[in-house]
């Protein structure tokens, strides 16, 4: 009997649901819902709506019932850093706020007037973002202490997710590394830090690996959605799962997780937390089975889906890869640049760039979306050239995962921006690996390179 397994995706911009299941040692998938999801201005914050969130991840789930698909067990990733604090009737106090909110704004001030910035990279490994889970608990804090004195405890998205399936309370150790308060070492809270912080201890909830059974659906969920089965904690990081779909039976792998953000780096199996890597601004965020990803945040998809947005989607993103492909510009942006983050209009935030740098100034869909994929190329080649020289081995092939894959006209000019072999795909390895993980929890898949030996199998790669 065919054992069906459900994957969760939630991105920043969109959420999915994947059903996938084993025939002929080959992993199959189908999605099986789809929804909208984003940020939204809430009392000034940028916030997300969980609840309705959480209603979409129902939705899903009775759409396996009506088809006549029910998995045996399930699992849900998301991005990283945001999280929900719950009062004693685990209710959600204050609001949900996102991680390109500006309530964050100075706070890295405050927490290295209590640790120096050096010292929080040597002890966490963690590269500084202004929108870590360390300044965004220092920004309540700071603004509404009350709020932390009536939390009881704290929950990354999904976490929170899984405790409304479940009701159990676990936080998953991948996305919790993002947040910077995680011992690399001991794989647990870094509780002298939290101390040092003046954070409360009672908030953080024991810390589970990627791959653990959480339990089984709570009654009323499984009434509601028509069946029961178990929740697995999957690498709750997209990123995280993503890297466990990498197609690659190497230890040296060189990789890109490449959506909303540009995930770069490598694996590996202890933290670099030197004033080298810091200064490299290269993170150690958990992955599966305890590994390390080594990699650089660069701003990614963000700059070019903002710009279709603002467009009114009147072009694909394959249509903008073309246009871009015929445009004359040789351009240039510093995707790492804040002003990209969370600016008002994409557009003229490039222009502005452009002519601040004394660069041709893009004017049509193709000449910017041109600066956007030949900037991320050059960014990507100064980051793998950064990360070959401080780990002293050459990359011959960089595989690059996620929806980014599909970018034809991108994978070609990172080909030639970083002279290496491109290995493009597969596009839904965030939830490819979320399905491999829960696959290993039952005994259908053996390890993590059982996993990517399967994926590589059954998914299509394209070269560059």
């Amino acid at each position: 009997m065919r054992e069906y397994y459900l994957a969760v995706d939630m991105g920043a911009s969109s959420g999915r649901h994947l059903l996938g299941w084993l025939e002929d040692g080959k992993m199959i998938n189908e999605e099986i819902h789809r929804f909208d999801n984003g940020l939204s201005k809430k009392d000034g914050q940028l916030c997300w709506d969980v609840p309705g969130i959480f209603e979409n991840v129902k939705e899903g789930m009775k759409n396996c019932a009506k088809e006549g698909k029910v998995p045996v067990c399930m699992g849900i990733d998301t991005w990283g850093v945001d999280f929900v604090l719950l009062d004693e009737n685990d209710q959600i106090l204050g609001n949900t706020v996102g991680y390109r909110d500006s309530r964050t704004n100075g706070m890295d001030e405050k927490v290295y007037e209590v640790i120096p910035e050096k010292e929080l990279y040597a002890r966490t490994g963690i590269q500084k973002q202004i929108f870590n889970t360390i300044y965004q608990l220092e920004a309540i804090k700071q603004t509404q202490p009350e709020i932390l004195e009536k939390a009881c405890a704290m929950l990354m998205i999904p976490d929170y997710l899984h405790f409304l399936l479940t009701g159990v309370k676990k936080t998953e150790y991948t996305n919790a590394t993002t947040g910077q308060l995680i011992n690399p070492w001991t794989k647990d809270w870094d509780w002298e830090l939290i101390d040092m912080l003046g954070f409360p201890r009672k908030i953080f909830c024991p810390i589970v690996k990627p791959g653990t059974l959480l339990g089984r659906l709570r009654p009323e969920i499984a009434a509601e959605v028509g069946f029961d089965c178990d929740v697995v904690a999957p690498g709750t990081h997209d990123t995280a799962s993503a890297v466990l779909a990498v197609p690659s039976d190497d230890e040296n792998t060189l990789y890109i997780s490449s959506g909303t953000w540009s995930l770069l780096g490598i694996e590996r199996l202890e933290p670099d937390c030197s004033p080298e890597s810091q200064e490299m601004n290269f993170t150690n965020e958990g992955g599966y089975d305890y590994r390390f990803r080594y990699l650089k945040n660069i701003m990614g998809l963000w700059m070019i889906q903002s710009v279709r947005n603002e467009l009114g989607r009147a072009n694909s993103f394959a249509e903008m890869c073309a246009m871009a492909d015929e445009a004359k510009i040789d351009s240039i942006v510093d995707c790492q640049d804040q002003v990209f983050l969370a600016p008002d209009s994409m557009i003229e935030a490039i222009k502005e760039y452009c002519r601040n740098t004394n660069q041709q100034v893009p004017e049509t869909v193709g000449e910017i979306s041109r600066v956007v994929y030949k900037s991320l190329a050059d960014c990507y080649a100064k980051a793998i050239a950064a990360l070959e020289k401080s780990t002293g081995i050459t990359y011959s092939t960089l595989n690059i995962v996620g929806g980014g894959s599909n970018a034809e006209y991108l994978n070609l000019v990172t080909a030639e921006a970083t002279g290496k072999k491109i290995c493009a795909g597969p596009g839904e390895a965030t939830a490819i690996g979320n399905l491999a993980a829960q696959m290993i929890n039952h005994g259908a898949l053996k390890d993590l390179w059982d996993a990517r030996k399967c994926v590589f199998n059954s998914f299509p790669i394209k070269t560059y």
